[in-house]
């Protein structure tokens, strides 16, 4: 999943595709570098960050959207907590929501997913971005993300939402501290019986550059470990910004999966 931040304070690219032409432009690229899908959004997640206003969103996302809904070959998603934004982004296009709150924040936002017969991300988040940081005590993380994305998709499917159209994402860097991300990577795969899917956003986050305190558009290489990390303990999906180089990770990653198996099933060693 490659990411288009309409933002102009994201961590990592803020600015910089802020413009419809610029968004459209990384967009295309993204496609062009084997991306399978888009996640457009238009109001930063980062820690501290506060909510952007419904028509300031729509204002940045529709544009977009517009010129998108006849050259992009793939699915859109929509990063949003929102109902309103959600409505009009899959009038003009977008098939799935990726909503950061799991549906725990916008009450109308799964009768809105429902009825257009949307793809979902759920995901977990302690807080909200602007305390989650201030947020990451646990008696038992790994207990209480997979509650947290399990009421999510209890009301997901208490309004239509079938399981297959259902991923979930366990948010790392929402609400985590550098070595519960760690474990979250480590523990995967004891999320992929809740849903269709597993989702990881690893891509330049604070965590990736603990040890060479690079910014974060310089991570491109401590974001493959982690993403190659993620795909092996059972991410299904990788949100990254850097598609062209981290598809080369996944490829990898996925060729030693599926000859261990093979070798674990009794094929010949050769």
């Amino acid at each position: 999943m490659g990411v288009v931040n309409i933002t102009p304070d994201s961590f990592s690219d803020g600015g910089r595709y802020l413009s419809r032409e610029a968004a459209v432009e990384q967009a295309l690229r993204l496609q062009s570098d084997s991306a399978d899908l888009l996640d457009l959004g238009a109001e930063s997640t980062r820690p501290g960050s506060q909510p952007v206003p419904i028509r300031e969103q729509l204002n940045r996302l529709l544009p977009v959207l517009e010129v998108l809904q006849g050259l992009a070959q793939i699915p859109i998603s929509i990063d949003t907590t929102s109902s309103a934004v959600a409505r009009e982004c899959l009038k003009a296009g977008a098939v799935i929501i990726n909503d950061i709150s799991g549906f725990h924040y916008d009450a109308e936002l799964p009768a809105v997913c429902a009825e257009s017969e949307a793809g979902v991300v759920l995901m977990h988040v302690k807080g909200t971005p602007e305390t989650m940081q201030q947020q990451t005590k646990y008696e038992n993380m790994i207990g209480e993300v997979r509650e947290y994305l399990g009421s999510g998709i209890e009301t997901a499917r208490s309004h239509g939402i079938s399981c297959e159209y259902i991923v979930v994402d366990p948010g790392l860097g929402f609400g985590k501290s550098f070595e519960q991300n760690y474990r979250l990577l480590g523990s995967l795969n004891r999320f992929g019986d809740i849903a269709a899917g597993v989702l990881v956003g690893p891509s330049r986050k604070a965590f990736t550059g603990e040890f060479s305190q690079l910014p974060p558009e310089q991570r491109q290489f401590s974001t493959a470990a982690a993403v190659a990390l993620a795909v092996l303990h059972g991410a299904d999906i990788a949100r990254v910004h850097d598609v062209k180089e981290l598809r080369q990770v996944t490829d990898i990653v996925d060729k030693f999966r599926t000859i261990q198996a093979s070798t674990v099933d009794g094929t010949p060693d050769r």
